[in-house]
């Protein structure tokens, strides 16, 4: 079943064309690795997908739900499909358990009980469950994600998109966020979209490498494939070899 589908979507800011033409299917349970170099357009077709960028042409479709619909309501969509930035948006003035159970509670108008329970279970889950009654200015920038991803979680989405969630940590956090990204990737119920710069993640993980430049997709291969064969595509080759050495 598919849970993502792109056909024929254009994007612009003024003049600028972010997105050409763009075609993809994600199915339900896949972990897919957008790379790329900066200003391919990643970031900009994740955000699509919870509608955070408005596309100017073209259908996209999410849950069976199609975007461009004016009566489709991206509320309803959101609530499957959570987003994990490179900051970390937590309310400083909320402590660690009050951020994951806020949006459950005004959403999903979750029972307090039972929104308590699962927000702990999140928290147990990203390792955090003995951070619950601090405040984010008391943790650092790894575990600041790391609640993020709780928050996330928290919703009980179908699908989850990571925009460079470890590109603003300092190096040493930056395994202990990775490490609970691959225990997600290894749910087959959840779908994974992740813009990230981790090849090794990518490796491990993935069950597709989407290669962007110039906002097209010019590569879409299995992480085999792309890793130990070699992309067709010119470009793709090029950034895969500075990549990895």
């Amino acid at each position: 079943m598919s849970m993502i589908e792109f056909h024929n979507v254009e994007k612009y800011y003024g003049d600028f064309h972010a997105l050409h033409n763009i075609n993809l299917t994600i199915e339900a349970g896949e972990t897919v690795v957008l790379i790329g170099p900066s200003g391919s357009g990643k970031s900009t077709l994740i955000r699509s997908i919870n509608g955070l960028e408005q596309i100017r042409e073209g259908q996209l479709i999410v849950n069976g739900q199609d975007l461009a619909d004016p009566k489709t309501d991206i509320n309803r969509i959101r609530k499957n499909v959570g987003m994990v930035f490179q900051h970390f948006n937590l309310y400083a003035n909320k402590s660690v358990l009050e951020n994951i159970m806020l949006a459950p509670r005004i959403v999903l108008h979750r029972k307090e009980d039972e929104n308590k329970k699962i927000a702990m279970e999140m928290l147990d889950r990203v390792g955090l469950a003995d951070q619950a009654t601090k405040m984010p200015a008391q943790l650092s920038g790894g575990q600041k994600q790391r609640i993020a991803i709780a928050r996330s979680l928290a919703m009980r989405p179908k699908c989850l998109l990571f925009d460079e969630p470890t590109s603003a940590l300092d190096p040493e956090m930056v395994d202990d966020v990775l490490n609970i990204m691959k225990t997600i990737a290894r749910d087959s119920s959840m779908t994974s979209l992740v813009v990230t710069h981790e090849m090794g993640f990518a490796r491990e993980v993935a069950n597709r490498v989407i290669f962007m430049a110039d906002g097209r997709i010019v590569e879409d291969d299995s992480k085999d494939k792309f890793f130990n064969g070699e992309p067709t595509n010119e470009r793709a080759r090029q950034f895969l070899s500075k990549i990895l050495h």
